[in-house]
């Protein structure tokens, strides 16, 4: 009976390691609530202030504190770490909320983030400054960018705004959404098969759910933005098209200043609801399309459709119309303009890249040191790009994996969001009411002179 239990017991622990080397393999978010979690708090709190000092992050207490450790409390001075305020949970990680001594600053605790991760055992400590004198730890347990599965709930303070577009999730388990009020105009680039048209159709999916009016130009025949047209405003699939509806957009976003000056105000959202206008996000497709040319009589055709996206995205944030620019690549051979295009896009999203001049141009003059990381992106993980913006922060992110047909899918059952602007009617794609399984959703339009 005794060996029966024993093999019982063995076969019962057994069964349990099995399970938890499956779940650390296949769904690491239970292995780490059930098992990583507990291991990681107990070494936090076990090893927290001798780690802080091993690390250098800890500074000799005041005068008047010496004093009192020493003569009140008859106790050995001892250097003062960060003080912990707060640790949550969560099923990524663990975040520590911690009080910084005089004498430290964020930059300190960053630059020694490596070791902190070494010395707790968890996948990545990413180090957020709170607020004047406090910073959070955010400590993810496995590696969340490698199947991506964007949180159920994002806090209020991300998703407070009227365009707001939660896109893909960042390295340290927090979601990375396009706010279009702090972030109006943004360059996308990768190479093929680097994810680009999946953050473009995670974009397109988000952006179909606002009352908000979508524009395409994609001069590959609309290839990619075609199967979107049940949510376009308008759309342009050859160069041709496109310098007439960037000629509409300039005119558009003239009238809406007009409409500005008429009421005082200069600001889209500072329009009483009844007038505002509905505001417009212009997707453009491989933008190298819109420079280069074939022959020298299409140059004036390119100089005028450059100057008209440079005077947008100078001008057109506040009338409430946005750029979303992409492309394979994106330098400064394009030709004349392209340089001053991107000083205007302030966000920035680079896949895996072909060339580094490509990474440089576009991470170069808001994050140097976030060039190299564009440019180390492995083949394997497409979707994973280097997301920055002009406050020269940066972090790897990847958007979860979509179809195109979810993304049809979406834009179809949100169609009737879809605005009509008579600045844009000529270019409205037509759709057929219901289209065939396999069949095109754009009728043929004729081609503009």
């Amino acid at each position: 009976m005794s060996d029966l239990s024993t093999v019982i017991e063995v076969a019962g622990a057994l069964s349990a390691a099995g399970g938890l080397g499956y779940a650390k393999a296949r769904s690491p978010r239970v292995f780490w609530s059930l098992v990583g979690a507990p291991v990681a708090r107990v070494r936090f709190s076990v090893t927290y202030r001798a780690t802080m000092d091993v690390c250098g992050l800890t500074v000799q207490p005041s005068r008047l504190r010496a004093f009192m450790v020493r003569n009140v409390a008859r106790q050995e001075v001892q250097p003062v770490p960060p003080q912990v305020r707060r640790v949550r949970y969560s099923s990524t990680g663990m975040r520590a909320t911690l009080r910084l001594p005089a004498g430290l600053e964020p930059a300190d605790v960053s630059a020694a983030s490596e070791r902190l991760r070494h010395a707790w055992g968890v996948h990545s400590v990413h180090v957020v400054e709170v607020k004047p004198g406090f910073v959070e730890l955010r400590m993810t347990g496995y590696d969340v960018l490698r199947r991506v599965k964007m949180p159920r709930r994002l806090p209020s303070k991300l998703t407070a705004g009227p365009l707001v577009v939660p896109v893909a999730l960042r390295e340290d388990g927090s979601a990375f959404v396009r706010d279009y009020q702090k972030v109006p105009h943004a360059l996308t680039v990768g190479a093929n098969q680097s994810g680009k048209s999946m953050y473009q159709r995670n974009l397109i999916s988000g952006l179909a759910k606002l009352p908000v009016g979508l524009v395409g130009i994609d001069c590959k025949r609309g290839v990619e933005q075609r199967g979107y047209t049940p949510r376009l405003s308008a759309l342009a699939i050859t160069p041709d098209e496109a310098d007439g509806l960037l000629e509409a957009l300039v005119g558009e976003m003239e009238e809406r200043f007009d409409l500005l000056s008429s009421h005082g105000v200069a600001d889209l959202w500072a329009l009483p609801a009844k007038v505002r206008p509905v505001p417009l996000v212009v997707l453009v497709d491989e933008v190298a399309e819109l420079f280069l040319v074939a022959v020298k009589k299409d140059e004036e055709r390119r100089d005028r459709m450059v100057m008209r996206m440079i005077r947008l995205a100078q001008m057109a944030r506040a009338v409430g119309i946005f750029l979303e620019v992409c492309g394979q690549r994106f330098g400064s051979d394009l030709g004349k303009g392209a340089t001053a295009l991107r000083a205007q896009l302030t966000g920035r999203v680079v896949h895996r890249v072909n060339d580094k001049q490509t990474a440089e141009m576009a991470l170069g003059d808001i994050a140097p040191e976030a060039v190299f990381a564009a440019t180390t992106i492995p083949p394997d993980r497409p979707g994973v790009a280097v997301a920055g913006d002009s406050s020269g922060g940066w972090s790897h992110i990847r958007t979860p994996a979509m179809s195109p047909a979810e993304a049809v899918a979406v834009c179809r059952e949100y169609a009737h969001l879809t605005p009509h602007l008579a600045a844009l009617a000529p270019f409205r794609p037509t759709v057929s009411a219901a289209p065939a399984p396999g069949s095109p959703l754009l009728k043929p339009r004729p081609a503009t002179s």
